[in-house]
């Protein structure tokens, strides 16, 4: 990786691009440093503080910490992620939307365009209910309409302006723009996160233990990534082979292909949605005085992460049976709407491809989908063991959240992967270039 970008930076061309997307980069962090006019800034930071579960812990990752200081970019990007993968959906559901896919370039950017307006949407959804549901618990310093709606306007802005910023770096830049500025915010929490670690595990210690736990805390964060690289990685190749045919007075064909079948075919998505379903009831509860002795106040807990693997209360941790459940079936069901083993079927036997073996048509699409729900659950699984990790820490010893590890660390490894490729790719386009002015 660190010859990729070595070798990058001597390309002038890449060179501005890793410039431009690193002063955008800048730029974010300066907006994260200011604040929501009319807000208490500690509110979130002292509110965390005195609650017993983390619902807006991975929120608070995702937004780099400005969601608990309560910045101008305090809700980050996650409006635009979360409208992207409903627009998504609705493309699978809506035959419109899906033919608008098939145009071309111009059906994709009319998508894009809806998109944004979603975005936009959402985030004025999102920031009105923290204005109004928090503004008279001590949010806002002054609990009036005017205030409401000043505070309202200035987060989706934020918003808003976040995802023109990673529109840009992706046209100008280097890699997806909106991952990178995701990627960002989640490593700008790292040095909160070391401090956190070192105060909990090694603080207090003699040299030789704490020699020996920083030995076993890197090697476990250097296991995990390792396996997460091969989470993300991972693909089983099905060979292809195409039959060879007369065009005109000449034989062509016979080529051999395959079809890339990834093990995690569902990236981060079913932990996402997982996790979404299980906190919305522990953050609606946010709004309302709950208490937690009665049988609605334990189904809270049982539904709270934060409440899992805590010795004094183990029958909490049932709610991590219904957690794992669901990112199974968000694998599945998520992996069903974006790869149609009946189509690719189809679609190679119009070509003359065919899977050695295996027949042709709906005998190659029962092949596909076996291999694939094959694959999904190894992909689970997968997920599964990374995202318990840090919820297991987090419950026997108390240590918090921790914003790189579980979802964030595949976030980290997916966009460090794929911006690498990217810059990869954009060095070999160069280079053609220079042999074919040559």
């Amino acid at each position: 990786m660190l010859r990729t970008l070595r070798n990058a930076w001597k390309v002038k061309e890449i060179r501005k691009k890793l410039i431009f997307t690193f002063l955008m980069l800048v730029v974010i962090r300066i907006g994260s440093e200011i604040p929501v006019p009319g807000v208490k800034t500690d509110f979130f930071a002292n509110f965390f503080a005195s609650q017993e579960n983390n619902a807006f812990g991975f929120f608070n990752a995702m937004t780099g910490g400005s969601f608990s200081s309560m910045s101008v970019l305090a809700l980050s990007i996650t409006p635009y992620i979360t409208s992207s993968i409903i627009m998504q959906l609705l493309t699978i559901a809506i035959p419109k939307l899906e033919e608008m896919q098939r145009e071309g370039e111009d059906g994709r950017k009319k998508i894009a365009e809806y998109t944004r307006y979603l975005t936009v949407g959402l985030a004025l959804i999102e920031s009105a209910a923290m204005a109004v549901g928090f503004g008279g618990q001590g949010l806002l310093v002054e609990y009036s309409v005017w205030s409401v709606l000043v505070a309202v306007a200035t987060m989706t802005a934020g918003s808003a302006f976040l995802m023109w910023i990673g529109e840009r770096i992706t046209e100008n830049g280097v890699g997806n723009g909106i991952s990178i500025v995701l990627l960002f915010n989640i490593v700008s929490s790292l040095p909160t996160d070391v401090n956190t670690i070192y105060n909990v595990f090694l603080s207090g210690k003699n040299i030789g233990a704490t020699v020996t736990i920083a030995i076993l805390i890197l090697a476990v964060l250097v296991a995990m990534v390792a396996f997460v690289v091969l989470l993300q990685d991972g693909e089983r190749r099905i060979p292809v082979q195409y039959s060879k045919k007369m065009v005109g007075r000449k034989l062509v064909g016979g080529q051999s292909s395959h079809i890339p079948l990834k093990v995690n075919t569902a990236g981060v998505i079913p932990v996402i949605f997982a996790s979404s379903i299980m906190s919305f009831p522990v953050v609606i509860s946010q709004f309302f005085p709950v208490d937690y002795s009665t049988v609605g106040g334990h189904i809270l807990m049982a539904l709270n992460s934060s409440s899992w693997f805590r010795p004094e209360m183990p029958w909490y941790s049932i709610g991590l049976v219904i957690y794992l459940v669901l990112i199974v079936l968000f694998a599945y069901f998520y992996t069903s709407i974006t790869f149609n083993p009946l189509e690719v079927a189809n679609n190679m036997k119009k070509s003359g491809g065919f899977i050695p073996g295996i027949r042709p048509g709906k005998p190659t699409s029962e092949y596909l989908d076996k291999i694939l729900n094959y694959l999904v659950f190894i992909g689970a699984v997968g997920l599964i063991i990374v995202s318990i990790i840090p919820i297991m820490i987090s419950g026997l010893f108390s240590v918090g959240q921790l914003s790189f590890l579980g979802t964030s660390l595949i976030i980290i490894v997916s966009v460090t992967l794929e911006t690498i490729k990217s810059i990869e790719s954009q060095m070999v386009v160069r280079n053609y270039k220079g042999f074919l002015a040559d």
